[in-house]
């Protein structure tokens, strides 16, 4: 059975992190490294275990968490298509089981928002914990007189937890953003596509879905 540490462990899946996040650099996106990979990878393990689900898709949720943006080596442009791709193989290689490759490649090429969709369990699991990580240690950019709003929206961003209410079935997104570096509207300017994503993912899991930012309920 393939485990979230043998897929830490291959070296090809770590070359693909590694530049991947190297290229998006030199085009000036944020952080996409090992931080925050092994962030969603938790997040996604997390979300799963505390709904009920069998350990084992926890473990399949991680594994796609850790992999979901390894199609960035090729582009960011429909990264999770080519991240799809790119895993496929690599995890029948390991000698993954068929199904679950298959569950895991499904998230991975379902996770942006401008395509995606949560076809199952695993799938809405990446999708919030993918949109819940904005936060300042994600901007690489020094020079805050040449922030673009992907870049204001990070740096505002000062907490960012996803709280899953297993009782009540309700996952709440919370964020604190400081309003002095960007207007709340900003962050609905370039996030409000994701929060929708994120809504139809929490439906899926049987959940409501909440936005709490600086203490207001706003979904």
């Amino acid at each position: 059975m393939i485990t979230l540490e043998d897929i830490k462990k291959n070296p090809i899946i770590d070359s693909c992190i590694r530049k991947g996040n190297e290229f998006l650099g030199a085009m000036g996106f944020t952080e996409h490294s090992y931080r925050h990979i092994n962030l969603v990878s938790c997040i996604a393990e997390n979300i799963i275990d505390k709904l009920g689900y069998p350990k084992r898709d926890a473990e399949l949720a991680a594994i796609a968490g850790y992999l979901h943006d390894i199609g960035n080596v090729v582009s960011r442009n429909d990264h999770g298509i080519s991240g799809a791709h790119i895993a496929f193989p690599i995890l029948l290689q390991m000698g993954m089981d068929p199904d679950e490759t298959a569950t895991v490649v499904s998230a991975i090429a379902n996770h942006e928002e401008q395509y995606g969709h949560p076809v199952n369990h695993i799938s809405a699991a990446l999708i919030l914990a993918d949109k819940s990580d904005v936060h300042r240690s994600r901007v690489r950019n020094s020079d805050f007189a040449t922030f673009d709003i992907h870049d204001r929206v990070n740096y505002a961003a000062e907490h960012a937890f996803v709280y899953v209410d297993e009782q009540n079935r309700t996952i709440t997104m919370e964020l604190s953003i400081d309003i002095s570096i960007c207007p709340v509207m900003e962050y609905f300017e370039i996030f409000l596509q994701r929060m929708m994503l994120c809504r139809r993912a929490a439906n899926h899991l049987g959940c409501n879905f909440e936005l709490v930012i600086n203490g207001a309920k706003l979904l």
